[in-house]
């Protein structure tokens, strides 16, 4: 039979807390980097997303000679013989998971532009596009506005941006 002196009690108890709670602190900070690259990615995502909605807005202009007045006026599909379609499909904001986008209305009726309806604080807040400078330190994802102007017209991101 083996005595086990009085100090040594709980020794490995305590060691094995230890271990634990370390290994929750790596969990924790796995956790966070995880996530913001998960953000960072559905940044780029809503980027995309958003030049595609511009793109399509300024061909819509530039073949009917009006801004559209639905978000389903881009995909086209209405009576005539030869639909002209500005947009493969309406996408879901990559912020929200929804199709909640937030229109910019346009001064003659219609709408100019679309934006998030996230009210999430970006990461990125400066090395955008020269169409996109107006996003430099915005405060939220809201303030992400992909508004069409008759200046820019399919203006397309640089060679090796994530698609």
């Amino acid at each position: 039979m083996s005595v086990v002196a009085p100090a040594q009690r709980g020794f490995t108890y305590l060691g094995i807390l230890f271990a634990v709670v370390i290994m929750g602190i790596m969990l924790t900070a796995a956790t966070r980097v995880w996530t913001l690259t998960e953000q960072r990615e559905r940044e780029t995502q809503l980027l995309f997303v958003g030049h595609e909605f511009r793109n399509a807005i300024g061909s819509y202009v530039a073949k009917i000679h009006r801004y559209p007045q639905t978000l389903q006026d881009l995909l086209g599909e209405n009576d005539s013989t030869l639909p002209q379609r500005f947009l493969r499909r309406l996408y879901l904001d990559p912020m929200t998971g929804a199709a909640d986008w937030r229109l910019i209305e346009a001064p003659g009726g219609g709408f100019m532009g679309v934006a998030s309806s996230s009210q999430g604080k970006p990461i990125k807040h400066t090395n955008f596009l020269p169409l996109d400078e107006s996003f430099v330190d915005a405060d939220c994802y809201c303030g992400w506005q992909f508004i069409y102007q008759q200046r820019y017209r399919h203006v397309n991101p640089p060679a090796g941006t994530a698609r």
